[in-house]
């Protein structure tokens, strides 16, 4: 039993001492640096909030244009696309040395050319295409007044559509409504043109040659052929003038094209 009691005293004096060294540690930290050890920590979690990684596009605001405004900016860019397309295409190999809209030998005589081609007569089939884009470059210089004229003449009610729309959706809509009006009016030219280069008898001679050769009877008619292929070339040169006008701020070189495709940057 006394050793019961000694135990316990020693046991009471132990904790007791540890309560004091503990005590003084803590005092010592307080006078230290202030903090009061006695006095839990909170700890506060805060919640962290993800940014948010989309972003909302304003809408293109065409508040600020009319509808006279756009119509007559397309139409700007639409005449600018036709008169420097008839440029360039109407000089010495605009046609025969532009790839994008080089006239090619109808598709339907194709096999003349393969014919001529393996009998050792490949100079006159290449005469032939040549004349071809030499009568194309000589009647698309005519055609800018027709173009402009069916450019000016147009309505587009759908102006804002087209604003809005697609790189070449301003000359896509003209090649739409204007299509068989130009062709009306343009075919006359490149008749009289095919007559003026030579091709027409340079052609005549081709095919008489192929059915001489082959004994076959063909005949074609070209003006249909270079009138569509004429038209479409100028087409192809207004389409990528109005994507340089659309995508090129440096290429709205008045004050109505950067205003109207100002607008369109934000679409």
């Amino acid at each position: 039993m006394r050793k019961t009691i000694l135990l316990a005293g020693m046991v009471l004096f132990s904790v007791s001492a540890q309560a004091q060294i503990l005590d003084a540690i803590k005092s010592a930290v307080k006078d230290n640096t202030g903090i009061d050890l006695n006095t839990p920590v909170k700890t506060t979690t805060s919640a962290t909030t993800p940014k948010s990684t989309s972003t909302t596009s304003s809408p293109i605001n065409l508040g600020s244009l009319s509808s006279t405004q756009i119509s007559s900016g397309l139409k700007e860019a639409l005449s600018l696309g036709v008169n420097e397309g008839v440029k360039k295409l109407g000089v010495t190999d605009g046609f025969l040395k532009n790839e994008a809209v080089k006239i090619l030998m109808p598709e339907k005589l194709r096999k003349v050319d393969t014919t001529l081609r393996s009998l050792g007569l490949g100079s006159l089939a290449d005469q032939g295409v040549k004349l071809l884009n030499r009568a194309a470059e000589d009647a698309v210089t005519e055609a800018a007044p027709i173009f402009t004229n069916a450019i000016t003449s147009m309505t587009i009610t759908d102006a804002k559509n087209i604003l809005l729309g697609t790189d070449n959706a301003a000359t896509n809509y003209l090649q739409t409504k204007t299509q068989t009006q130009l062709f009306t009016a343009f075919q006359p030219k490149v008749k009289a043109s095919l007559g003026k280069v030579g091709a027409d008898s340079v052609w005549k001679g081709i095919i008489s040659k192929y059915n001489t050769l082959t004994g076959q009877s063909i005949t074609t008619d070209l003006n249909e052929y270079v009138t569509t292929e004429t038209i479409n070339g100028v087409f192809k040169m207004v389409a990528e003038k109005e994507s340089g006008i659309r995508n090129t701020p440096a290429m709205r070189t008045t004050s109505i094209l950067q205003k109207v495709f100002g607008a369109q940057d934000a679409k």
